[in-house]
């Protein structure tokens, strides 16, 4: 079903061909609004195969990068930067060097190491910043192989791993970085990313799709910052037996460097419910304030690898003293797969799959992946759309 608030898709990126890094895929971009200059900066995935990297009788690695593009008409042409990464992982293979300098100068894991993407960028306290989802060590053609650890090195299985299961499972963690937009712009990028925190703690295994509202909020008597996430085994942040697919789960902590410690305030915000979700769900962009107590948050389903990913969105609450809660959920797939460049091919699950949204006046910019391969941009009517989700309770009737 087409609905008339969604509309002007529009292919912006694809792999360049010859290019190293982004040669194979590219997908997944982030977007955000410079608050000084007006230019739409853009964070996108892509890989291409990294042979300097490989690991004798392994694959080959294919490290995932972020590159940088721009727009300076309202996202209607965009200006990329294939000559290099914006921001590449460390790929180090030697245990002792599996580490990083965080914001506070202090020598930390390098949690970044093997990958970073599927980046979400947003504004918090006056300052820029960018999560990406990441993995201690670089995966190999995972399109063709879903093997996290076929290009590790053998120390990952013995007494010698000091990282647990980010290394001997290589999990997806997730990442903080600050984000600095002028060095960026200029193309700065080594001064333009500072290391700030994980946000997911590996050793509850596979995590995704992690957000922070762009505001803190009081709960139980104190201003926190509040982390929305996807576990793959959601009882194992939530202390309990149930067992729950992949969902949307919140989290709370007065600090960022907290978050990923923090268990006594996870709380389940949603699981799948309607068919198109059965797989998994999980939020998509960060969440955009719409009135003085709600928030529009974009999340995907997926129900199996014949549908594959499809988007849609619900209406958060806030209250008082408590986590937000979901006030109007909308039951229906509001944005799916329908052009040919958002078919299929080497990735073959169907898939759209945004990744930023940002208001320019009444229209939402959205940025995605399509098939994991290119990205695409889409111009949604914000009050029609808000309209729409509005019709339908917390539960989707």
């Amino acid at each position: 079903m087409a609905y008339d608030f969604i509309h002007s898709k529009q292919l912006v990126l694809e792999p360049k061909p010859g290019s190293p890094w982004a040669g194979q895929m590219v997908l997944n971009p982030a977007i955000i609004e410079d608050p000084d200059s007006g230019r739409l900066h853009m964070l996108f995935r892509a890989t291409g195969p990294w042979p300097q990297k490989q690991l004798p009788g392994k694959p080959l690695p294919y490290p995932i990068f972020l590159g940088y593009a721009y727009s300076e008409d309202r996202g209607a042409t965009w200006q990329v930067d294939f000559s290099r990464p914006a921001l590449a992982p460390g790929l180090e293979y030697d245990i002792d060097k599996i580490y990083i300098t965080n914001r506070e100068g202090q020598k930390v894991v390098n949690y970044a190491n093997g990958c970073v993407e599927d980046p979400r960028l947003f504004r918090l306290e006056d300052k820029h910043y960018v999560i990406v989802a990441c993995r201690l060590l670089p995966p190999g053609p995972y399109w063709l192989k879903d093997d996290p650890t076929q290009c590790a090195p053998a120390w990952i299985n013995t007494p010698e791993n000091p990282f647990g299961r980010a290394a001997s499972e290589n999990v997806t963690g997730n990442v903080l970085y600050e984000v600095n937009l002028e060095h960026l712009a200029r193309g700065n990028y080594a001064e333009a990313f500072q290391y700030v925190t994980p946000l997911t703690n590996p050793e509850f295994g596979e995590n995704r799709d992690v957000m922070l509202f762009p505001e803190k909020m009081r709960i139980n008597g104190r201003e926190q910052f509040i982390c929305l996430h996807r576990p793959f085994a959601p009882a194992a942040y939530l202390g309990c037996r149930d067992t729950l697919p992949p969902s949307m789960l919140l989290c709370a902590s007065e600090t960022l460097e907290g978050i990923w410690r923090e268990q006594d305030t996870q709380t389940l915000l949603a699981s799948p419910r309607f068919p198109w979700e059965k797989n998994r769900i999980g939020a998509s962009a960060p969440p955009l304030r719409i009135s003085e107590r709600e928030w529009l948050l974009c999340y995907h389903g997926k129900q199996d690898n014949v549908v594959g990913y499809t988007q849609s969105f619900m209406i958060l609450e806030e209250q008082t003293e408590a986590l937000p809660r979901i006030k109007h959920r909308c039951p229906e797939r509001l944005m799916v797969a329908d052009q040919p460049w958002e078919m299929p091919v080497k990735f073959k699950i169907p898939c759209v799959f945004i990744t930023g949204l940002i208001p320019l006046g009444q229209t939402l910019l959205a940025s995605y992946g399509a098939a994991d391969e290119k990205a695409g941009i889409a111009r949604i009517e914000l009050p029609a759309l808000v309209e729409f989700v509005r019709k339908f309770d917390a539960e989707g009737k």
